[in-house]
């Protein structure tokens, strides 16, 4: 773009101006003839004709020549509008063109950020079941003994298996076998409180961190409830499948200080559930009956 185009408010500025030093000199020409015949006039009255009308040639030539010198300017004035208006009207247009890149730009800032934001949850959500995966389990299990100790809190890690998963999936196929863990899935992020998480450790397993469970037996209602939920038939086409969970639990701070103590808690308990066919054990009563054997 010229130099001139970012400067059209200037010339504008310039050329009123220049308009307004034309209409002084017209106006002072006016004044000069007004008094050019004011003199003749008196001339002509003494009687003093040739002096008349030489005076009026000489006012007339000095006119005249002011006279163009005003059309000249004025001359300069139109110019300079119509450069001003011009460089108006491409501003105007650059203008325009700047706003609709500027939108472009934020249309894709806002695509790159959904972008981002999905691959985020990609990365830490399973694919599968959409819950979030372990690396994110993790983290907000970390957070969350963060707090209990902060608040003198218990928690409590649950480690869920699916006991007729594998029949399932040996029986009826991979297809089947995705779509009971994508129900189960389901079932337990509704149960779910909002401070609570829910993930998918793998295969058949699943992890449930509950933030500030108030004590054991409220734990083992939690624990009753997720079973009993998950132990609904399962529909599909025109089958129904039922599954059972065995369920591990670790408790803090009792059970383990860190968040990789209270899984492998859990998971211990889980096993020793699912070697009794029972639907719950505490980590607490493994502990004791191992140390009692």
């Amino acid at each position: 773009m010229k130099k001139g185009r970012t400067e059209a408010p200037d010339a504008l500025d310039l050329a009123l101006e220049k308009s307004h030093d034309v209409k002084e000199k017209v106006e002072a020409c006016a004044d000069d003839l007004a008094s050019a015949n004011e003199v003749i006039k008196g001339q002509i009255a003494a009687g003093t004709t040739v002096l008349a009308a030489d005076a009026t040639l000489i006012a007339s030539a000095t006119v005249e020549s002011r006279v163009q010198e005003c059309a000249d300017d004025l001359h300069e004035v139109t110019e300079t509008l119509a450069q001003g208006i011009d460089d108006l009207a491409h501003t105007a247009i650059a203008l325009t063109e700047s706003r609709e890149i500027l939108a472009d730009t934020q249309a894709a800032l806002v695509i790159s950020l959904e972008a981002e934001r999905e691959a985020r949850r990609r990365a830490l959500h399973d694919a599968k079941t959409g819950l979030p995966n372990r690396e994110l389990f993790d983290d907000r299990l970390s957070n969350a003994i963060a707090l209990a100790e902060r608040h003198d809190w218990t928690l409590a890690v649950m480690f869920l298996d699916l006991n007729e998963f594998k029949k399932i999936n040996d029986t009826h196929g991979h297809a089947a076998g995705d779509s009971v863990l994508k129900e189960v899935a389901r079932r337990l992020s509704l149960h779910a409180r909002d401070e609570d998480t829910v993930c998918r450790n793998g295969g058949d397993e699943f992890l449930y961190l509950l933030v500030n469970p108030q004590g054991k037996k409220n734990i083992e209602r939690i624990a009753g409830l997720v079973s009993a939920n998950i132990a609904e038939p399962i529909a599909l086409d025109s089958q129904q499948f039922v599954v059972h969970a065995s369920i591990g639990v670790a408790v803090y701070p009792g059970d383990g200080a860190t968040g990789d103590e209270l899984v492998k808690g859990a998971d211990a308990a889980m096993y020793f559930a699912k070697a009794r066919a029972g639907a719950c054990v505490f980590f607490d009563s493994v502990e004791r009956t191992s140390a009692s054997a």
